[in-house]
């Protein structure tokens, strides 16, 4: 599987640009304006402690806090399999949040308008770096992760990627195109950086 991880990283990063076409062609708006309508519009109006968890949940997955995390994280997983992994983490996150920036900027798609705003944004809204990161950032450290600690970490980028997908949206911040488009983009750079890792653990073992 590992083996051909740069070929299936490959194929997410043209899911996402061909995901990016479509969405500006407009043949995603019925389905994001459905899920839109069902999550985002229904939270503006409920309890204002959901509202404060979701915002919660968005500030610790972007900004500052997310390279905290990212950061303490490399300090883990360097614990667990050396600085391989760690320089694995940190460049696959650093890559995934550079690629996204860059295809928020090519694609140009406007954030929803169906609320207001309940989390302050500066730029464009295809594909979402939030769902990027969390994708990028849960799903390696799951693949790094010890055999004892494996199904907890898959557990935890499950919940990970899940709630930052929910509060984005909730939030009336992305549409679900964007928080689709950012979690095939931050598989394939974990893909690619569990790779990477791989390789060069097979090029430091002994010969033989």
């Amino acid at each position: 599987m590992r083996r051909h991880s740069p070929i299936i990283a490959a194929i997410l990063l043209v899911a996402v640009i061909l995901l990016g076409l479509a969405v500006g062609a407009g043949w995603t708006q019925t389905a994001d304006w459905q899920v839109s309508h069902a999550l985002a519009i229904r939270v503006d109006q409920s309890d204002p402690a959901l509202i404060s968890f979701m915002q919660w949940v968005s500030w610790v997955g972007g900004g500052t806090p997310r390279w905290v995390i990212v950061v303490l994280l490399c300090g883990l997983v360097w614990h667990w399999c050396g600085p391989r992994c760690a320089v694995a983490l940190g460049g696959a996150s650093l890559l995934g949040n550079l690629a996204s920036s860059l295809l928020k900027r090519g694609f140009g798609v406007e954030r929803p308008d169906l609320i207001p705003h309940l989390d302050h944004q500066t730029s464009f809204s295809y594909p979402s770096g939030h769902a990027t990161s969390a994708a990028v950032v849960y799903l390696l450290l799951a693949s790094l992760a010890l055999r004892r600690w494996r199904i907890a970490a898959w557990a935890l980028a499950a919940t990970m990627i899940l709630l930052n997908a929910a509060s984005r949206i909730m939030l009336g911040v992305h549409w679900a195109s964007d928080i689709a488009g950012g979690t095939l983009l931050g598989a394939a750079f974990a893909l690619l950086g569990a790779w990477w890792a791989g390789l060069r653990a097979r090029q430091a073992a002994p010969n033989g």
